[in-house]
């Protein structure tokens, strides 16, 4: 098929486009539990691809009182600066001019829906391999490498209390909801929930005080509100053993581009067959597209558990 036009819209009014690029962030926005808390930061306009991240480090104490009348030196900020650079990705869907005008559905309203399901996907996918991609690793039962795990090596309110305590003796900060925040997969929950020896896990309907979901939130256990993702990681080890990637971590740990606002967010792109020139001959052929820049970063590495395991379901 011939290469379509890639000369921007023109003939979508300022109202359409604003009503598909908001229909694409309603079906986007929702998915990505990865990405809920992330620091974000906007792409600054006309300063290239590059977005920098600002941790401020800890102060040291004084090493004694003060001197009546004597004014001390004072501390120095220690400000690290992390820097990574936004990428484009996008996608399309090529809509016929039959079914455009044939169609039972609002086809250019469904793709983007449609669309923005597959690049809240992509998002939420980079930045979940933004987060497992650490040094920082717990292999459940004590094994010392991802080859050495067992199925029986499954994720248990232990497991989680051990990266808990790692966080807690790194110094990272829990969110402003006092808890640490984790996100497992489907089969990690059902061990977590049958693990009644030495449980203490609440189920989000039990929760004493009513608060804010996260996305995914099934329940707390200690100092760790814990999601469920769908869109979790496994891997096969050497013994072909499917090993799943649990991830506990805290505040500011980890960035990414400001998705709702700036060069960030997600454009929906729609040319009509009309405009597709001497590429499409007989003007059969309307296209749905998206794009964006994007980009994640790992800010504090001790801040962020990689918890591996079996699972038994």
């Amino acid at each position: 098929m011939p290469n379509l036009n890639t000369n921007t819209i023109g003939n979508l009014t300022v109202e359409n486009q604003v009503f598909y690029d908001r229909t694409l962030l309603e079906r986007l926005l929702p998915e990505l539990q990865y990405a809920e808390d992330a620091d974000k930061k906007k792409i600054p306009s006309g300063k290239g691809t590059e977005v920098e991240f600002r941790r401020y480090e800890s102060l040291e104490i004084p090493t004694g009182p003060l001197t009546e009348g004597v004014t001390p030196d004072g501390k120095a900020l220690s400000i690290t600066s992390l820097k990574t650079t936004a990428k484009q990705y996008g996608d399309y869907v090529t809509v016929s001019d039959v079914l455009d005008m044939q169609g039972k559905d609002p086809t250019i309203t469904e793709s983007s829906e449609v669309l923005g399901e597959q690049s809240s996907l992509l998002i939420d996918t980079i930045v979940r391999d933004t987060l497992l991609s650490g040094t920082t690793v717990q292999y459940a039962n004590g094994k010392e490498s991802r080859d050495a795990i067992e199925a029986t090596d499954i994720l248990t309110a232990l497991e989680i209390r051990k990266g808990i305590k790692r966080l807690k003796k790194a110094g990272a900060k829990t969110f402003e909801d006092g808890y640490y925040h984790a996100i497992i997969d489907a089969d990690q929950e059902f061990d977590v929930k049958e693990d009644k020896a030495t449980n203490g896990f609440t189920e989000v309907a039990k929760y004493a005080n009513q608060k804010a979901l996260l996305k995914g939130e099934i329940g707390s256990l200690d100092k760790a509100r814990i999601k469920v993702s769908t869109n979790a990681s496994t891997v096969a080890n050497s013994s072909s053993v499917e090993v799943h990637k649990a991830v506990i971590y805290g505040r500011h740990s980890y960035g990414m581009v400001d998705l709702e606002n700036g060069r960030g967010k997600p454009r929906i792109i729609v040319k009509r067959a009309s405009e597709s020139g001497t590429s499409d001959p007989l003007e059969q052929r309307n296209t749905v597209g998206w794009k964006n820049m994007f980009t994640a970063i790992r800010l504090n590495e001790l801040a962020i558990i990689r918890i591996e395991t079996g699972a038994s379901a």
